[in-house]
C-alpha cells in the first residue's frame, strides 16, 4: 500500500510542477487612446 501512496503522491507532484512550470508567452493589448475629450478647467464660477 506505500507503494501505491508513494506513486500517487508523486504523480500528483508531477501534475502540479507540469501545471506551474509551463512557460505561456503574455502579450498585452495596448487600446488607442479615448475619444471623449476630458473637461478643461474654465475657472471657479463659470
Amino acid at each position: 500500500m506505500s507503494k501505491s501512496i508513494k506513486l500517487f503522491t508523486l504523480a500528483g507532484l508531477l501534475a502540479t510542477v507540469a501545471a506551474c512550470g509551463s512557460k505561456e508567452e503574455e502579450f498585452v493589448v495596448v487600446e488607442p487612446e479615448p475619444i471623449s475629450v476630458e473637461p478643461t478647467y474654465t475657472g471657479k464660477y463659470k
